[in-house]
């Protein structure tokens, strides 16, 4: 037998800028970017996807799209912009990332051109598989517009869309060129989705920083207001946070078995399905961060009161700790939650390896999970329905 055996090596630059009115001619930072190639053939071709949920909240944004690249004789709008529905039924249909890929190849997208998403988490997700595959990988732009794409998918490395019942089964990883997050989007939302982005900066902290931590329990009356200061602040801490996660884990890609920064997610992923996605994905985390903060209580990893705090801080901030589908079960009579250990094992690809806490701000990895101790925590979260706003 013989064999050739090198290592590769490929270094990616990962960049969030955070900015106020980005198709504002005046604000020259998108423009930046897309000619920052010196080398790159010009006028420079962008293909612009769009939630439509972001539409009816700023009717006017398609034509100001329109307005800022006719600014910039440098760059190219291919068409008018592709609108989508937002939400997580956009990510349930192969269809959408194949219109994406005919229109890449209607227009000429090359891989020297770029594809700019506007929208939420979801749309993000489907949009970047579309451009992750076209060409191999055509130059991907997102610009998150709520604060749960903002603070945490939206400036991640990862694609993909549902399949086979499963969330994500079909995806990529692939470092976005940039992130652009621009606090003018988080204005337009309803408070369901300004506060949906708060979940993932309690998780964070509580697995990474126990100052941030301390710092969302100090000003959880602001961001229960959606005062702009705390917000953007949250905002900006979370997303450095995870992105700091991403360049030096080590794993930027997952080939390994833990994904410390799923804390929540296995209960999570599950409850979104069985909601069929009527519990959004922020209110599912909190469901399951609860859970698994009780879990690590009564398995004795971390205090009552490390435990209080954290429970106290998502009820404070207005989520619902407590989901009618933990109790569905199947013809069998089984908790169909429970099929999510399972299925994040499966996903995972390697043993279960789960995020529960040591401390606040110390996660801490383990392999298995007691089913009985799962049960007595959900039905400790059932008696604390009720407590959200």
């Amino acid at each position: 037998m013989s064999v050739i055996d090198r290592q590769i090596t490929v270094a990616f630059r990962h960049r969030v800028f955070f900015t106020d009115q980005v198709f504002d001619p005046a604000n020259p930072i998108l423009r930046d970017i897309l000619c920052e190639e010196t080398g790159a053939p010009r006028p420079v071709k962008a293909l612009v996807v769009l939630d439509e949920g972001v539409i009816h909240a700023d009717p006017t944004l398609k034509a100001r799209i329109a307005a800022y690249f006719e600014a910039f004789p440098e760059t190219r709008l291919v068409c008018s912009p592709l609108v989508f529905e937002g939400g997580e039924r956009v990510k349930n249909s192969y269809f959408h990332v194949s219109e994406i890929h005919s229109q890449i190849d209607r227009f000429h997208v090359d891989r020297q051109s770029y594809v700019l998403v506007v929208g939420g988490g979801a749309l993000l997700d489907m949009a970047g598989l579309a451009a992750a595959t076209a060409h191999r990988g055509v130059r991907l732009i997102r610009l998150p517009t709520t604060t749960l794409s903002q603070d945490d998918s939206g400036v991640g490395v990862k694609n993909g869309i549902n399949a086979f019942g499963k969330k994500n089964f079909i995806g990529t990883f692939a470092p976005p060129h940039a992130v652009v997050n621009d606090f003018q989007f988080i204005r337009n939302l309803p408070a369901r989705d300004k506060r949906a982005g708060y979940v993932e900066a309690v998780k964070v902290a509580c697995i990474r920083d126990a100052a941030f931590f301390d710092w969302i329990e100090a000003h959880v009356d602001g961001l229960r207001e959606f005062e702009e200061p705390p917000m953007r602040h949250l905002i900006q801490r979370c997303a450095e946070l995870h992105v700091n996660h991403i360049a030096g884990s080590g794993d930027p890609f997952e080939f390994g078995s833990a994904r410390p920064l799923d804390f929540g997610h296995w209960a999570a992923h599950k409850l979104e399905q069985l909601s069929e996605y009527k519990i959004r994905h922020g209110e599912a985390v909190a469901v399951g961060i609860a859970l698994d903060v009780i879990y690590s209580r009564m398995a004795g990893l971390m205090t009552a009161r490390s435990a209080q705090r954290v429970l106290d801080v998502l009820k404070a901030l207005g989520f619902e700790l407590y989901a009618n589908e933990l109790f569905y079960e199947d013809a069998k009579g089984s908790l169909l939650v429970l099929q999510g250990l399972e299925e994040f094992r499966e996903h995972l690809g390697g043993r279960l390896t789960i995020t529960l806490l040591n401390e606040i701000g110390r996660g801490i990895e383990v392999h298995e999970m007691d089913t009985q101790r799962v049960i007595q925590a959900m039905g400790e979260i059932r008696s604390l329905r009720g407590h959200g706003s």
